[in-house]
């Protein structure tokens, strides 16, 4: 996406399509990116497929012996688990910071609608700006598709919810509409668990193996052993965010023709700084 279709414009316009929740939304939000860029179209078919395993934690202690391998792991969850920890006693409320945070936007929203009850758990929801959606709390679905996608109550269905509230009828607060997923209680209970700590080598059990298991006979390799790991068939060969100098031409910094470097410059041409015979 970088390399190929740049532009600001471009981008926040690909993310509108992401964000979309009905097929309406969708098409205008793909046609208004296809007027930015004419080859927007085949985005999709271009965008290499990125790892989705991220090997940061094993690429530190991968050459290490096996069980050193598995006590820095051990030793790193343990303190993660605990950093979590102090985060979760931190917190108040019903829901965990960053969807309160992303639910108080919808609320702030849901001010700026009215909602029209049917007699039947639906609602009318509609803007001064002609936008208007049906609500259904019964089924907690709104014609945006955005409650059944995401978990949150759209900015339709709080206002419903909000008017259920205020005509006295029994409803839950609006937090509570919310996914059980984006509860603290939920936040909680994934952490309650902890990893115990293990005693060092000298406090092991002897094991009950009748005979000794030897390792095998070291035979030294010629060449200087291999530090990095071998990379699958499917995984791209750039570390560390770095795109590759593969099939990049060198440009020499003194006559400014590529294909070689000013090491290597005999003087064949480009400024006409360098001296050398021009003919």
């Amino acid at each position: 996406m970088k390399k190929q279709w740049k532009g600001k414009d471009l981008s926040d316009q690909l993310w509108e399509c992401g964000r979309a929740t009905t097929i309406n939304h969708f098409n205008k939000a793909m046609d208004e990116l296809k007027k930015i860029n004419a080859e927007a179209h085949a985005l999709v078919s271009k965008i290499p497929a990125k790892l989705g395993l991220n090997l940061t934690l094993v690429m530190k202690v991968w050459d290490k012996p096996i069980i050193t391998c598995l006590e820095y792991i051990r030793e790193y969850l343990m303190k993660r688990l605990c950093v979590v920890q102090k985060e979760i006693d931190k917190c108040e409320g019903l829901l965990t910071p960053t969807p309160t945070t992303l639910f108080e936007k919808i609320k702030a929203d849901a001010s700026k609608y009215v909602a029209k009850y049917n007699g039947a758990g639906k609602y009318q929801v509609a803007s001064t700006w002609q936008d208007q959606y049906v609500v259904n709390l019964n089924d907690q679905s709104c014609s945006c598709k955005f409650w059944e996608i995401t978990g949150f109550p759209c900015r339709h269905a709080v206002c419903a919810i909000w008017d259920k509230i205020e005509n006295g009828e029994n409803a839950p607060h609006v937090d509570e509409w919310v996914h059980l997923c984006y509860r603290l209680s939920t936040w909680k209970a994934m952490y309650f668990n902890k990893i115990d700590p293990l005693n060092g080598r000298t406090m092991w059990p002897k094991s009950d193996c009748p005979f000794t298991l030897l390792p095998p006979k070291h035979k030294t390799q010629l060449w200087r052993p291999k530090k990095k790991r071998r990379r699958g068939v499917d995984e791209p060969n750039s570390q560390a965010g770095r795109l590759s100098r593969k099939y990049l031409a060198v440009t020499c910094s003194k006559c400014h023709n590529k294909w070689y470097n000013s090491r290597t410059c005999k003087g064949q041409g480009g400024s006409g700084e360098v001296g050398g015979d021009e003919t």
